[in-house]
């Protein structure tokens, strides 16, 4: 099993910047991979920002220029810096994580419980 515990969320005005953080424990063999998801009232869960098979990170097209998914191996965590902060970006955040293969999912994947960011006009 793997745990998954989100920090950083709070309250921000528009323009302000916040650092979610993500540690991973437990059986970390388990999952190779680790990205951010976002859920705001009314509206489906999306991918906020991840790791590719490449190596390199993607983003939704809203966040793109704003946010930076970042890790630090040594302590299996993953960050997400939210820099010039919306309104639109209000939401309740969830570190994910799982093991892929060239893509392929294997075996389980985890959640986080989500820390809430509220982003004020």
């Amino acid at each position: 099993q793997v745990q998954l515990v989100e920090s950083g969320g709070g309250l921000v005005q528009a323009g302000g910047s916040l650092r979610l953080s993500c540690t991973a424990s437990g059986n970390i063999f388990s999952i190779n991979n680790m990205g951010w998801y976002r859920q705001a009232p009314g509206k489906q869960r999306e991918l906020v920002a991840t790791f590719t098979s490449g190596g390199s990170t993607d983003y939704t097209d809203s966040v793109k220029g704003r946010f930076t998914i970042s890790r630090d191996n040594a302590k299996n965590t993953v960050y997400l810096q939210m820099n010039s902060l919306k309104p639109e970006d209000t939401a309740v955040y969830y570190c994910h994580a799982d093991r892929r293969i060239r893509s392929v999912l294997l075996g389980n994947d985890y959640w986080g419980q989500g820390t809430q960011v509220t982003v004020s006009s």
